[in-house]
């Protein structure tokens, strides 16, 4: 597992150090998410200034909203290409993800129709099925070691800053937590996508 970590970073990294950033705007990359209705705020959110004699403020246990919706996000440095939202009862299987990277080549050629893109994601088993690689016959694949979601900018970089950003929020429904989430992505520059892709060079 090492070995083969350690071979397919060097293949990364030579791609870099042969074509520079050039390489990095060419990386399409992506991954699924939960969101929660409601997730409680961290330790550093609840941090309140008080006097040292004022009494310690009371804490109750909140437990995080079990009623959350899935989200697939696909980015390049220059911002979201692709963004999708699991429908009520369906689960991500072969047969739904197959209809996620149809959607991607679609929207490619509409958004990015002049640049040649490679694909970055995991290898969870959706993502490596036959089905799922006949359906992205058209994209040329990075080469991905297992188990390594500090490797993939939308893992390391993308979700963490919104699930901080979505923190302590309460939302009511699916339709509430999506206008946010693209309110977000929406608000971000293209210099937050390129940040995110850029530290895949020293990880």
């Amino acid at each position: 597992m090492k070995a083969q970590r350690e071979d397919m970073c060097t293949q990364l990294l030579e791609r870099y150090n042969a074509e520079g950033e050039t390489f990095l705007q060419r990386i399409l990359t992506g991954d699924e998410s939960w969101v929660l209705y409601y997730d409680s705020e961290c330790k550093a959110q609840s941090m309140e200034y008080r006097h040292k004699t004022s009494p310690s403020p009371r804490k109750f246990k909140v437990v995080a909203s079990a009623r959350k919706v899935l989200i697939t996000i696909f980015l390049d440095m220059e911002g979201v290409v692709h963004m999708e939202f699991l429908e009520k009862g369906q689960t991500v299987n072969f047969e739904r993800y197959i209809s996620t990277p149809r959607a991607l080549k679609v929207r490619l050629r509409r958004v990015r129709c002049d640049k040649d893109s490679f694909l970055q994601h995991d290898n969870a088993r959706p993502h490596t099925s036959r089905q799922t690689q006949d359906a992205l016959l058209e994209l040329t694949t990075l080469p991905h070691p297992a188990y390594s979601l500090d490797l993939a900018p939308s893992d390391y970089y993308l979700f963490p800053q919104l699930r901080k950003y979505l923190k302590s929020h309460h939302y009511d429904n699916d339709e509430a937590v999506i206008a946010d989430v693209r309110r977000w992505c929406r608000g971000q520059s293209s210099e937050f996508f390129a940040d995110g892709v850029r530290q895949l060079v020293k990880r």
